[in-house]
């Protein structure tokens, strides 16, 4: 059976939208969905199913967890094979996260426009800067250098799409966990 990873979107953030992984991998479970694990609070969940096609199964999770809930959770799903090409194609990946430079991911729920793209690119800077490639977001960032520029609230805003952001150390922990 194929695996899929789901990233959810501000769960266990600021005292807001609580959810005990016990319980998603549970919620996971309910839906029909084998081998299912969770990997640290920010709502990462490895899951199995034949059932194919990363926008339906981002669509039934994002029901039944509402549904289940009472409250939103966007949901964006990859398969374990396409985490591994988003590790593959990080244009930051000669750069080591030493605590100082840090490499982000962020998981787009649809591609965004060409414009809203361009757009987006004009806030690089020396502090972070961005790389959009499809449905991904990369972001790398100098923590010495000042605030950092993109945020959710700016991703989001600029290219009109839903974002979760995850560092690449979860990024890679994840395809290690879960590659066969």
């Amino acid at each position: 059976m194929p695996g899929y990873v789901a990233f959810h979107r501000a769960i266990n953030v600021s005292g807001t939208k609580i959810i005990k992984m016990v319980y998603l991998k549970q919620l996971f479970e309910d839906m029909g969905f084998k081998n299912v694990s969770t990997y640290i609070q920010s709502g990462n969940v490895y899951f199995e199913t034949t059932k194919a096609g990363n926008g339906t199964l981002s669509e039934k999770i994002e029901k039944h967890l509402h549904r289940t809930l009472g409250f939103e959770v966007e949901t964006m799903v990859r398969t374990v094979d396409e985490l591994q090409s988003i590790a593959d194609k990080d244009p930051y990946k000669k750069i080591e996260d030493d605590g100082n430079a840090v490499v982000y991911v962020g998981f787009l729920a649809d591609e965004p426009a060409k414009e809203q793209k361009e757009l987006l690119l004009t806030f690089n800077s020396e502090i972070d800067e961005c790389t959009i490639n499809g449905k991904e977001i990369y972001i790398l960032r100098y923590r010495d250098r000042g605030k950092a520029k993109f945020e959710n609230k700016l991703i989001e805003t600029k290219l009109k799409v839903k974002c979760t952001t995850r560092n690449r150390k979860t990024l890679l922990k994840m395809i290690g966990l879960y590659k066969k």
